[in-house]
């Protein structure tokens, strides 16, 4: 069986505080966008992940993928299985590109074999494997909060909208991306926000993130400079980084961006 797991990004991204557990509750919207990479599984003699595509970490042996079939096994009957994935979503650009591999290797395993999870455990074990995996078992948009695993149903539809996104050739790690941010405990009034029209989100969404990425990271802070001067009625960073998408009410080609960047173009769609 083949599957295509697909991006996302963040509209806004609001660090409140740091938690005793050591993450930090955050406020943020999750949107899904149509940029996929593809995953099959098939049974096999033994368990074991195959890569292709644009190269993973340590070839993939402690891929999330792995980590969610063996979370299945341990609880159900599941025989031993080769794991393709073949990667297109950028890997460390705040797209979670690996939650949503995991996330739909647990729906792919659970019709393949027939386990009856519905969304609420499919969910629960998502949880288990990081913070924004469970996300992308329902897989539509969401007000999140807590660490990003909590969320309220939000009224989104951005399917008119042109989406351009840039991945400058900077890889930014996460912990460093935590360690420049300033929490505010108020937060912004985000869920107010995205109810708004989108012409007015520049002044009012914020990623917290921008401000320390930006200035370490100026080649990033010129991604999201260009888009705007390349007509988009809104940019931002997504997630932590290194990404900057933007919506455009019509088809653009940006002209003056870095060769060494990576840019992806999701057209209007009525799915």
């Amino acid at each position: 069986m083949v599957t295509f797991p697909n991006a996302k990004i963040n509209i806004g991204l609001q660090v409140l505080n740091r938690r005793e557990d050591g993450y930090h509750n955050l406020e943020t919207v999750f949107y899904p966008i149509r940029l996929n990479d593809v995953l099959e599984m098939v049974e096999a003699d033994e368990t074991r992940f195959f890569p292709s595509g644009l190269a993973i970490p340590d070839d993939g042996r402690d891929n999330l993928c792995l980590r969610a079939c063996r979370l299945l096994q341990q609880e159900y009957d599941l025989p031993p299985v080769h794991i393709y994935l073949h990667k297109v979503i950028p890997i460390g650009a705040g797209l979670g590109g690996g939650s949503a591999d995991a996330a739909f290797l647990l729906k792919l395993a659970n019709a393949k074999f027939a386990l009856g999870l519905d969304e609420t455990r499919l969910t629960e074990y998502a949880r288990r494997l990081g913070a924004d995996c469970a996300f992308f078992i329902r897989n539509a948009p969401v007000y999140a909060t807590g660490v990003g695993d909590i969320f309220q149903e939000v009224e989104l539809d951005l399917s008119s909208y042109h989406i351009v996104v840039v991945k400058p050739d900077v890889h930014v790690p996460t912990a460093e991306a935590y360690g420049m941010v300033k929490p505010d405990p108020a937060g912004r009034q985000l869920a107010m926000a995205i109810k708004a029209p989108v012409e007015t989100w520049r002044d009012t969404i914020v990623n917290d993130f921008e401000a320390g990425i930006f200035a370490k990271y100026p080649e990033i802070a010129a991604v999201k400079a260009l888009l705007y001067d390349s007509g988009a009625v809104f940019a931002a960073m997504s997630g932590s980084g290194s990404s900057v998408y933007g919506l455009f009410q019509k088809r653009v080609e940006l002209r003056g961006v870095n060769p060494a960047h990576t840019v992806f173009v999701i057209d209007p769609s009525n799915l």
